[in-house]
């Protein structure tokens, strides 16, 4: 098991080091990026809970925002008027904060992960197949739950939401939950078990399937989302990425964003819901599933050796790589083509990748509506980096507050959401408005 996780180790111990040595830094509200200016960044508002003297009014000072892992803006109609709305997961607060993003980014709802056995009705199984609670751990579903990541569904009607971990599982060794919630009303609609720390999330095109990927365990499941009723919401697949981790081996000091196996991270549908690829960022390479036949066909190679993030925006996947701190870009047909011709070989190389240097601890990336530029955060430099895909050049970049991890677009492409999560209890709790001009 030491040389399964090594990879992820080596990535954690040079993070850290690089963490200890950078001054931990705040953005200026009104600070524009420098390079090209074919597209530019301008911060223009904060959500923080790191100061609540302000100095400008557009910085906003809210004690909700602890530990911001994600961001998402959801754009539609509700009760016949126009709302658009962001979204901000706080993963140590156990909350999803919502602000008005057509009013001034006031808040409007919280949405609460603490469950009492007031909320039993929300569950409706409690076990998940293949794992169990710990012997004599009594009601199961009263917890708090981390959020992480997320994803739209159903024509936007519910917003998914995965918990690393239930507050009273330290180390990630039990089933983890999932939070199922009404965007109209921003109410939790249903809570779902999952296999221990899921991270990530993703919808189908077509709408029928939610993939959840598992950060704890090397695991993918699949659940059927067709009915768009939540009620009959349901996992019909199962699957394991070349070897699912044995949790009973962690002791109570274990860090499990170290020991996490082959550290499934990234998860993208293809645009016609056949197949799913999902970054393996413990020693690089992309698992993929086929959806309909609801099977793991084999992991692809040649990636840089930590993908972190997937994209995918008209005919080209792009992935982040967080140690080596680039992007990667690809047409995704090619790869998937590239990969089925050498279905039942063994370490399956894809070499045809366009890279460009973005900034050391590559996270969340983000493209363009039209595809045509793609912003990176830079964890380890705190920084945004711009990128023009026709090329794969690096053209620009913006101060961020420190430790800049999740990232969202609006649909007008006139507003950029980086979450500064921070990291060793500095920096972070930091949610970043950056306006786009072209």
């Amino acid at each position: 098991m030491k040389k399964l996780i090594f990879p992820c180790l080596l990535v954690i111990l040079s993070t850290t080091a690089y963490s200890q040595a950078l001054k931990v830094q705040k953005a200026t509200i009104g600070i524009q990026s420098v390079g090209s200016p074919e597209v530019r960044l301008k911060l223009v508002a904060r959500i923080q809970a790191l100061d609540s003297v302000l100095a400008n009014k557009t910085d906003i000072y809210d004690k909700a925002i602890y530990s911001p892992k994600s961001a998402h803006v959801v754009e539609k109609i509700i009760d016949g008027q126009p709302a658009k709305k962001l979204y901000v997961n706080s993963l140590e607060g156990g909350q999803t904060v919502v602000y008005d993003m057509n009013d001034s980014l006031k808040k409007i709802a919280v949405i609460n992960h603490t469950f009492t056995k007031a909320d039993s009705a929300l569950f409706h199984e409690t076990n998940f197949p293949g794992y169990s609670f710990k012997p004599g751990r009594v009601d199961t579903n009263v917890f708090m739950g981390k959020p992480v990541e997320m994803c739209l569904s159903n024509n936007d009607k519910y917003l998914w939401v995965p918990y690393y971990r239930r507050d009273y599982d330290p180390v990630a060794q039990e089933p983890s939950a999932m939070a199922i919630i009404d965007v109209d009303s921003d109410k939790i609609v249903r809570v779902m078990p999952t296999a221990p720390l899921p991270k990530m999330v993703a919808c189908s095109p077509d709408d029928k399937f939610i993939a959840v990927t598992n950060w704890g365990d090397n695991t993918v499941h699949l659940i059927d989302i067709s009915s768009g009723d939540p009620k009959r919401f349901q996992y019909v697949a199962h699957f394991v990425v070349d070897y699912k981790l044995n949790l009973d081996n962690f002791g109570k000091k274990v860090d499990r964003d170290v020991a996490c196996g082959l550290c499934l991270r990234g998860t993208v549908f293809t645009p016609d819901s056949n197949y799913l690829f999902v970054g393996r960022m413990g020693g690089g390479g992309i698992a993929v599933f086929d959806v309909k036949g609801k099977r793991y066909m084999g992991s692809l190679f040649g990636t840089k050796n930590n993908v972190r993030h997937l994209v995918i925006k008209g005919d080209y996947l792009y992935l982040s790589s967080n140690n080596d701190g680039v992007v990667e870009k690809t047409r995704w047909k090619e790869l998937l083509h590239y990969f089925l011709k050498k279905q039942g070989q063994k370490n399956i190389q894809y070499q045809n990748w366009q890279t460009t240097f973005t900034g050391k601890g590559a996270r969340t990336i983000t493209v363009t509506e039209d595809g045509k530029y793609l912003f990176a955060n830079a964890n380890m430099e705190s920084k945004i980096s711009i990128v023009r895909t026709a090329d794969m050049k690096t053209i620009g970049s913006i101060k961020a507050d420190s430790y800049p991890v999740g990232m969202a677009i609006d649909k007008s492409n006139k507003y950029l959401i980086v979450t500064a999560q921070g990291r060793n209890n500095k920096g972070g709790n930091s949610v970043m408005v950056y306006e786009i001009a072209r």
